[in-house]
């Protein structure tokens, strides 16, 4: 052996032993924490969608509320014609589809005397002397809710005085 051999040999040994990889130890630490940190990010997009589902479907519900009201703003109240919506109590909850075709719930509390506590109908306060209606119109979700935003019911008080 001469001496620029034996020098090579000493050479790729000491590389061989200063270069040093991952073990599988540490691969399988940092792919746990990376796994942690990944499931965290799906966590949040889950939780994004969600929410923006429920706020979506919160300004269908907001949409079918406007179109509602504006049914009974357009309604007759004069001395001598009261239209159908606008008499006194509690209307059936009606089942109302949107374009998208999503459902919602309306109901509908035509209160003739709301001074007095509870919602008065007709046979309490006869429609002819009635002037003065208070109208609680709701809507919520008629399927299970895809988010917090419509937990509570979408809710106009519209307020009516007999007109001419």
């Amino acid at each position: 052996m001469n001496a620029r051999t034996k020098d090579a040999e000493i050479q790729t040994g000491a590389r061989n032993a200063q270069q040093s990889g991952f073990t599988l130890i540490e691969v399988a630490v940092a792919m746990v924490i990376i796994l942690v940190a990944l499931l965290g990010v799906v966590f949040t997009f889950t939780y994004a969608i969600t929410y923006n589902m429920g706020n979506n479907s919160r300004s269908q519900a907001l949409a079918v509320l406007q179109q509602e009201a504006e049914k009974i703003r357009a309604a007759k109240f004069t001395p001598t014609t009261t239209d159908a919506i606008l008499l006194g109590g509690s209307q059936a909850t009606r089942d109302v589809m949107n374009a998208t075709g999503t459902h919602f719930a309306v109901s509908v509390d035509v209160d003739n005397d709301p001074f007095t506590a509870g919602v008065q109908d007709n046979s309490s306060v006869p429609d002819a002397t009635c002037t003065y209606k208070e109208i609680r119109l709701s809507v919520t979700l008629a399927s299970p809710s895809p988010g917090w935003q419509l937990a509570v019911p979408s809710t106009v008080v519209i307020r009516r005085t007999r007109g001419n």
